[in-house]
């Protein structure tokens, strides 16, 4: 590619990509922000959170992670376990009982999640950091440590 062309913008996307692509030959860890309808901050409450665990802990095709509620999204990060199931029919899953699970009219969330597939483990604790310390720089919490909206699902195996 001639460096002309390497200078140039990139054009940006119309819509989010799909899937994460997994290969086999190096760890597959996906970095997925899921935001509620129009931003309401609905999302980190007891029943929420409580709600979420019950759907991510059966729903183990991906393996949740790290994980963190603010008020108007979640991140998290989840890599494979079963490669029969995509990634984006696995988000659909899980996005689609917890919509089941609650009465609540008011708890919308957006219809596409972003993700980003880490590619390194630089890059997966730099986000890590990020994730964990999203509440303190939203003046919610002093520490990451005293959000209770956190966590890790399914812990990794050593």
């Amino acid at each position: 590619m001639s460096r002309s062309a390497m200078l140039q913008p990139r054009p940006s996307r119309r819509k989010t990509a799909q899937g994460v692509h997994v290969h086999f030959w190096q760890p597959t860890i996906a970095f997925v922000t899921v935001s509620t309808k129009d931003r309401v901050s609905w999302l980190a409450c007891p029943q929420a959170h409580s709600l979420l665990l019950e759907v991510w802990r059966p729903a183990d095709a991906w393996l949740v992670g790290t994980y963190v509620l603010m008020p108007d999204h979640l991140h998290l990060f989840a890599t494979p376990k079963d490669l029969g199931v995509t990634f984006d029919h696995w988000i659909t899953f899980f996005k689609s009982r917890f919509s089941k699970t609650h009465s609540h009219s008011q708890w919308v969330r957006q219809t596409r999640a972003f993700h980003h597939r880490l590619r390194s483990g630089a890059e997966y604790s730099q986000k890590r950091q990020y994730v964990l310390e999203n509440p303190v720089r939203a003046g919610l919490a002093r520490e990451p440590r005293e959000w209770p909206y956190q966590g890790v699902i399914h812990e990794p195996r050593g």
